[in-house]
């Protein structure tokens, strides 16, 4: 469990590598200085801050936003670095300084490159200060800590470097505002003011804020928009939905910066790359939602100037009533046409960045017909994120955003076998989406015995009834799995034992600190256990084990991936819900929804399938058996 720092408390940092993940209620510049043994900041070069991003062992935003990720390596930093300040700042705004009083309190959390967090600390109590030292990180005999601080400065960003001994701290406090300004007025187009309505004799303002949804990022202001900026992203805030954005400043050559593939932060590639995409996916999700706000107040602004019109008895009727209504109409169209105008600029620069994300994707996150596949050598290395599938929304349905989930698999895998509409209305059978439940599970099953080392990963499967032998054809004719499908309800009691008994071994191991006295032999590769037609064949005793492997088995390397109809289950009455809760539902259907948790989008989800005709399954898990065959 994460420590909950207070102001002035200390806590050990377990590795070099890390994470500092800062949310706050309004955009921020975040960086970071070194320091020597007796804090002192000795030069400019010593402060990564967003004009120059990147120090040995340092990467922080080149920009303003409201969520930060700062990687550090601690192992990386220059012998004479004894200390890392993690440093917030507001940027300067026309209409007058902000200060930190008037904002909600910001966040700060060190997490392990996975995500698990080590630590957080909200900043509270500041007032009148602009600038802060939220953490620091530091050596004390040649072990690292993590301090929360805390420390506000009134005097901007120029007192707080100036407090840590940097002779030139106002010039470099000067440099760094300009860097953030050339970032916003390159990225973050300005709002179209208003249009005054001649009906009502005043500026028509933006709707009121939408009702407040969940958001368990911290992505929402104290009282606007929710912020989808993405860390890694070239957009700094999310512009007020009410009224279309204005067209950003163009670059060089009259064009939008050509999009890079890896352009976010991380250490690796490979990391940059699922950065990149979760950023597009916000992206995405921001654009959407600012033109779905705007329509609905060009809606409601039409409502009301048209009913103002026809209040009037004397120009209700006649030239003037009509003039009236026409004009209203027309302001309607030329809000639509802005809003679209705006959406359709944002989906085209988003699309140009798809096009070379999808062919730089390494394979677990690349779909089946990506040339990757074709040239696949078993890894070396295990992979960072898996592709589930692909997700799109109806008013940009060219674009398709990958949908990544880190691994290893921290929840369980459940592939919705009942039946549901699909495109077009079109609802399969029961027996079509069972079968196409089936081909989705061994897809996913196939991607990751593939995306890791040999004899790091293992596929069992329980198959009760027998029902998914066709659709397992490709892993049981290369012999991918361990063993035969378990069948019957004495196949599916021996499986679950087995993998009980696995976890419960490796969890004492764990807590004892005694891995190393696990049996001698012991199969330490992660195991996914692949479940047909649950309930079938499961008594009370296995759907008690079965809901223990999905709380316990992710932490010791046992993962479910579920195909199963919920409605097939509704005799064990409430008995199931916590196990229903505790899995990522998936569906089978190309084209049913899944519901994002910030606004509640309703994006179209098509499954990672193998196209059709394609033997790339056979072709990849062929050299997959032929490499355990060597490794053995």
């Amino acid at each position: 469990m994460a420590a909950e720092l207070v102001r002035g408390q200390n806590h050990p940092l377990p590795q070099a590598r890390l994470e500092i993940r800062i949310s706050a209620g309004s955009p921020v510049l975040a960086g970071a200085t070194l320091g020597d043994e007796r804090g002192t900041v000795r030069g400019a070069e010593w402060v990564a801050h967003p004009g120059a991003p990147t120090l040995p062992g340092i990467e922080v935003s080149p920009q303003a936003a409201a969520e930060h990720r700062l990687a550090v390596d601690l192992a990386a930093l220059p012998e004479a670095v004894h200390r890392v300040t993690v440093l917030l700042a507001l940027p300067e705004r026309p209409g007058g300084p902000l200060r930190f009083g008037s904002l909600a309190a910001p966040r700060a959390a060190v997490t392990a490159p996975g995500g698990t967090e080590i630590a957080r600390f909200v900043l509270t109590g500041l007032d009148a200060e602009s600038a802060v030292v939220a953490l620091e990180l530091y050596r004390r005999q040649g072990a690292w800590k993590v301090r929360a601080v805390g420390q506000g400065y009134a005097g901007g960003l120029a007192a707080l470097l100036a407090d840590q001994g940097l002779a030139s701290a106002a010039e470099l406090a000067s440099d760094v505002r300009e860097a953030v300004a050339r970032s916003l007025a390159r990225a973050v187009p300005a709002p179209r003011p208003p249009d005054p309505s001649p009906a009502s004799g005043s500026a028509q303002t933006g709707p009121a804020a939408a009702p407040r949804e969940a958001d368990p990022a911290g992505r929402r202001a104290a009282d606007g928009p929710i912020d989808y900026t993405h860390p890694g992203r070239r957009s700094g805030t999310c512009p007020s939905p009410a009224q279309p954005p204005a067209a950003p400043p163009a670059a060089s050559g009259g064009q939008p910066p050509r999009p890079v593939a890896g352009d976010a932060v991380g250490w690796s590639m490979d990391e940059r790359l699922y950065n990149q995409v979760w950023g597009m996916f916000e992206d995405l999700a921001r654009t959407t939602a600012a033109y779905r706000s705007a329509v609905d107040f060009a809606g409601s602004r039409l409502e009301k100037e048209t009913d103002q019109a026809l209040a009037d008895p004397r120009v209700r009727l006649g030239a003037a009533g009509d003039a009236a209504r026409e004009a209203a109409r027309a302001r309607h169209a030329r809000l639509i046409e802005q809003a679209r105008a705006a959406l359709d600029r944002d989906v085209a620069q988003l699309t140009a960045e798809s096009e070379v994300v999808e062919p730089a994707l390494p394979a677990a996150c690349a779909r089946w017909d990506n040339p990757v596949w074709h040239g696949y050598r078993v890894p070396a290395e295990p992979p960072m994120a898996l592709r589930l599938g692909d997700l799109h929304l109806p008013e940009s349905a060219p674009l398709r955003i990958p949908l990544l989930a880190r691994l290893p698999l921290e929840r369980g895998l459940w592939i919705d076998s009942g039946s549901a509409p699909g495109p077009d209305d079109a609802s399969p059978d029961s027996a079509g989406t069972r079968r196409l439940a089936m081909d989705v599970a061994v897809a996913l099953a196939v991607r990751l015995l593939a995306v890791h080392p040999v004899g790091e990963f293992d596929v069992q499967v329980l198959d009760p009834a027998g029902t998914g032998a066709q659709a397992l054809l490709p892993l049981t004719r290369t012999g991918a799995v361990t063993g035969p499908p378990a069948a019957g309800a004495a196949g599916v009691a021996a499986v679950l034992g087995r993998l009980t008994r696995r976890v419960d071994l490796v969890r004492m191991a764990l807590r004892g600190g005694a891995t190393d006295s696990l049996p001698p032999g012991f199969d330490a590769a992660q195991q996914l256990l692949l479940v047909n037609d649950f309930p079938h064949g499961f008594d009370d005793r296995a759907v008690n084990q079965l809901r223990y492997l999905v709380d316990e088995g992710p932490a010791v390397g046992v993962h479910l991936l579920m195909v199963a109809d919920r409605a097939d289950a509704a005799a064990y009455g409430p008995l199931l819900d916590p196990l229903w809760r505790s899995l990522m539902r998936l569906t089978p259907v190309p084209g049913d929804h899944l519901a994002d948790p910030w606004v509640g989008h309703a994006w179209t989800f098509e499954p990672a399938l193998v196209p059709p005709g394609s033997g790339i399954l056979q072709q990849v898990l062929t050299e997959v058996t032929a490499a355990r065959i060597k490794h053995r």
